[in-house]
């Protein structure tokens, strides 16, 4: 598998001018937007699923002459700006790659995302193959406004079969275990769990795991209402207050807030036998099978999903993490362009050609009744799990940093890494997000 890109990476705007675009089917870099022409203009990220928009335009066209779509890629960086700024100013394309959650959401409140549930009731047969808990990061007020568009990016626990095997362990089913578990390996002289603290994202997965399995959905589901005193809710400062039990009890490696989690070198402290565990999105095998082969094609590397809490409200099915990129439709494109866009989402995207070529890739599309194709991919144990765990998810809440607007995201990456780092209490932490999201 392919070392993947976390969505979070590639949801980082720069202010740099735009980058240098390339259109999978000869562009000439006029603007399409508005559905004129013979085809779609589409937007997407050179980064992630590139070679399979490629081939897919390239089939869709050849069989849809008159209704073509026309991708043009940008570096990621300077993405987010410009489809804000192209977006607002009408000018946008007509269809467009985002990552649902908050910055789609503030689209939709400016009325420049068109509604995809009429389109979607019409054909249940394309409603139905996509795994409900991935569309719903894409459904705003009751209504859908992206379609997935790659595979889905959960975030799991790995962990060293050969450092649990020391200390006679298997891995945590439940909080306790956990805790259980960090004292055994402590005493062994091994490092619990490792973490690129110095990054700040990965901190976050922690605490939505805790939240949603102290509080279930509906916790976070009034944060990003914006309900007030939502931050102090119980189940947030129960979460907080689990997450210093652990920091406290040296369940992280040492130096763990200088690690980056940008150049796999969290990863590499579980490969290389230096910590037994890490909590990544799935994107983290792929780093772990191109920085060691050996580790993993040797059957070393095991997964899990995260503990249950005991008298939690959340299920312990429930995911977080990234259901996938999406694919929004420009409320201002004309009929025919609206048309030809619905079309190719419906009949184009997760298509046989299009579903084997993101496998051949190691993406695990959120679309059911893929079992068998899965079982004859590459590291078909892995891509197997991932789609289970997907598809028996009774929620998978997109990670917080993205579901929440950009500036209350970055606060709470500052005041999360602040409550590892021990320089503020769990009740300060509730507090200060409180604070925060009242501005």
């Amino acid at each position: 598998m392919a070392t993947r890109i976390p969505t979070r990476v590639l949801m980082t705007a720069g202010a740099a001018a735009l980058a240098l675009t390339v259109s999978a089917c000869g562009s000439s870099g006029r603007n399409t937007g508005s559905g004129s022409g013979d085809g779609a203009l589409v937007w997407a990220l050179t980064q992630g699923s590139e070679a399979t928009f490629r081939a897919s335009a390239t089939e869709w066209n050849k069989a849809h002459p008159d209704s073509k779509v026309d991708y043009q890629f940008f570096q990621n960086d300077p993405y987010k700006q410009k489809l804000r700024t192209a977006v607002g100013a009408g000018n946008g394309p007509v269809l467009f790659e985002n990552w649902g959650g908050g910055a789609l959401g503030d689209y939709v409140k400016a009325g420049k995302v068109a509604d995809l549930t009429p389109d979607l009731d019409q054909n249940p047969q394309w409603k139905n193959r996509i795994f409900p808990s991935v569309l719903k990061a894409a459904t705003i007020d009751g209504k859908v406004y992206g379609v997935p568009v790659n595979g889905v990016q959960p975030v799991v626990l790995y962990y060293n079969k050969q450092l649990l095997g020391k200390v006679g362990a298997q891995p945590p089913k439940t909080w306790d275990d956990l805790l259980t578990l960090v004292a055994k390996l402590k005493a062994k002289g091994i490092a619990p769990l490792s973490m690129g603290g110095a990054s700040k994202w990965p901190d976050l997965m922690w605490l939505e795991y805790l939240v949603d399995r102290v509080g279930g959905p509906v916790t976070f589901a009034n944060i990003a209402a914006g309900n007030k005193g939502a931050w102090s809710d119980p189940a947030v400062l129960k979460a907080a207050q689990m997450i210093k039990q652990l920091v406290d009890a040296g369940g992280f490696a040492k130096g763990f807030t200088s690690v980056s989690a940008d150049a796999g070198q969290a990863e590499a402290q579980v490969y290389t036998g230096k910590a037994a565990m890490i909590l990544q999105g799935s994107w983290a095998y792929g780093t772990m099978a191109t920085g060691s082969p050996k580790f993993v094609s040797d059957g070393k590397l095991g997964w899990s999903g995260f503990p249950a809490v005991t008298g939690g409200k959340g299920d312990a099915t429930n995911i977080v993490g990234n259901p996938a990129n999406f694919f929004s439709l420009s409320a201002q494109a004309d009929a025919k362009g609206k048309k030809n866009a619905v079309s190719y989402l419906k009949d184009g995207v997760y298509n046989d050609s299009y579903v084997d070529s993101l496998l051949k890739n190691g993406d695990v599309p959120p679309v059911k009744d893929l079992d068998a194709k899965i079982k004859k991919s590459a590291n078909a144990d892995w891509s197997t799990y991932v789609y289970n765990l997907t598809r028996d998810a009774k929620n998978f809440q997109l990670s917080w940093d993205q579901a929440l607007t950009p500036a209350l995201g970055d606060t709470l990456l500052t005041h999360l890494d602040q409550l590892f780092l021990g320089q503020i209490s769990p009740q300060q932490f509730c507090a200060q997000m409180d604070q925060a999201a009242a501005k």
